[in-house]
């Protein structure tokens, strides 16, 4: 049998793999017998895109990733372990196993003069287009204020591409699509806190009469704080890696390897462990409005953009299964930084994480 290697690794694809199309789970490890052991377990090859998967195989690749949010959520719920320790496990997360997991995929990416401009205006395109509606739906359909119409713009647009978007993309579509989100998280934090930040800060001087902190401070405070921010100085770092050609230590590596290969993991068990707080509580009618906006509309104006710029399979499909994604937690964060909409983001959260292996399950169908 002519098994074909991936990623550097131990572990063989499955025979029925075609040339280019073999895929791996990025966040298990290749270096070790024990990881060349776990990797039978986790590891998936399908020809995702080449052939038209059925929905079993599909479901192969994303009920895994919902399975260990409910893994986090029942060891909080049963008490097997605290809130708090799930808390510790995404510090972790965010702060250092995804910065090494971005660090080490930007370093080591052969982008193949591939522009990156058409890959974020197809993903933000969507985005406007979810946001704006999002917040027409609040203040036109449902009579809410102007502040409640930023928070479900940003319900509506704001995927968890760390918690979520990351290790689905890296099950599904393998290293082409984690390259892919490498370049969208590149600016997706930014672009997204900034938007949110600004347009919240304006709502609440319309709210206010005019009071309110000016733009000008508000960017530099967004700025520092991104300048700051794991992510960016992963990224950040991973690219001077790659444009100087930097040879990076081979036992530096395995151990950059050894943490980068449990973010995925860690990312959707501390996610489920976290749930608890959010809950449901009231607002099921706009929740639910919005929910829908962010499982099925934005993925498919993110489809559309993408066909119409020509990105290529494995980036459309990375792009619109992130954009399927659950809401992220940043809109929860953006709801307890200005004291508005809690009871909307929090629902919000829980009811796209429930339906979510339902919409990316479907999305991953329809790309095949």
């Amino acid at each position: 049998m002519n098994w074909r290697h991936v990623h550097r690794g131990d572990f063989p694809a499955r025979p029925d793999t075609q040339a280019g199309n073999a895929r791996f789970f990025v966040f298990v490890g290749s270096h070790t017998s024990a990881n060349c052991y776990n990797s039978r377990i986790i590891l998936q090859s399908h020809t995702f895109f080449t052939t038209s998967p059925g929905m079993s195989e599909i479901l192969t690749d994303v009920l895994p990733v919902f399975l260990l949010i409910l893994v986090g959520w029942m060891i909080v719920r049963t008490g097997l372990l605290k809130a708090e320790v799930g808390e510790a496990m995404s510090e972790f997360v965010f702060k250092i196993a995804v910065p090494l997991l971005l660090f080490q995929t930007i370093a080591e990416a052969d982008f193949r003069g591939a522009s990156p401009f058409r890959l974020w205006i197809a993903y933000f395109s969507g985005v406007a287009i979810t946001w704006t509606a999002g917040h027409i739906v609040a203040t036109r359909f449902f009579g809410r204020d102007a502040r409640i119409g930023v928070l479900a713009g940003v319900s509506s647009a704001f995927a968890n591409t760390i918690f979520i978007g990351l290790p689905l993309v890296g099950r599904t579509v393998g290293p082409d699509g984690v390259m892919a989100m490498s370049i969208l998280i590149a600016v997706h934090l930014p672009t997204m806190m900034i938007a949110g930040t600004l347009l919240m800060e304006q709502a609440e001087r319309k709210e206010n009469a005019g009071a309110g902190r000016s733009t000008p401070e508000l960017l530099r405070q967004v700025g520092s704080n991104l300048v700051r921010n794991p992510l960016v100085i992963g990224l950040f770092c991973g690219l001077v890696v790659h444009l100087t050609s930097l040879p990076i230590p081979a036992t530096l590596g395995t151990a950059i390897d050894s943490i980068a290969n449990i973010a995925g993991p860690a990312a959707l068990i501390s996610l489920g462990m976290a749930l608890r707080q959010y809950g449901m509580s009231g607002n099921l009618g706009i929740t639910s409005v919005i929910a829908s906006f962010k499982l099925f509309l934005l993925p498919a104006c993110v489809l559309a953009a993408g066909h119409l710029l020509g990105l290529s399979a494995e980036w459309r499909a990375a792009l619109v299964l992130t954009a399927a994604v659950p809401t992220g937690v940043n809109a929860w964060l953006i709801a307890n930084r200005f004291g508005v909409g809690h009871s909307l983001a929090a629902s919000t959260i829980t009811l796209t994480t429930a339906l979510g292996a339902f919409s990316v399950s479907l999305w991953a169908y329809l790309l095949g």
